[in-house]
């Protein structure tokens, strides 16, 4: 079993024990998802496809907050707010902007990338070094941002 998934048991585990209904529910559901994609996949998931699930999750809470805002309503916002926050305490730091646009600079550079047409080049070589470190979409705008000057 995988260390984040070990880790997903226990703080379920301390979550019953405290009755903190909210964090249970959340990790509940991650746990969910994690056998879904296992039993998907038919595999059992490593730390990284672990990790690929939960920054899914983070990334489907987000785009849907934007539908409350545009509703007003501040008490589901607030409760998916608090979803993301204990969702983010199992991915990996977050890269700064300024490491992404280092890591975008450097891929570009190393496959010669030079212009829209490399696009899908570099995001391919990208998006395994920040799987789950950083937002796919950020990382798509600075790679549009650079070969289009």
């Amino acid at each position: 079993m995988s260390k984040l998934k070990e880790q997903l048991m226990e703080d379920m585990k301390k979550a019953m024990k405290a009755k903190d209904k909210e964090r249970l529910s959340v990790i509940r559901m991650t746990r969910s998802e994690i056998k879904n994609k296992e039993i998907e996949s038919g595999e059992e998931l490593d730390d990284q496809g672990v990790t690929a699930v939960i920054a899914k999750q983070v990334k489907q809470i987000k785009d849907s907050l934007a539908d409350f805002e545009k509703s007003g309503k501040e008490d589901v916002m607030e409760k998916l707010y608090k979803e993301i926050e204990i969702l983010q305490e199992y991915l990996p730091e977050q890269m700064s902007e300024a490491e992404v646009d280092e890591l975008v600079n450097q891929v570009i550079e190393e496959t010669d990338a030079e212009n829209m047409s490399d696009m899908g080049q570099v995001m391919g070589a990208i998006m395994p070094k920040i799987k789950g470190r950083a937002d796919g979409s950020m990382v798509s705008s600075k790679v549009k941002e650079k070969l289009s000057n």
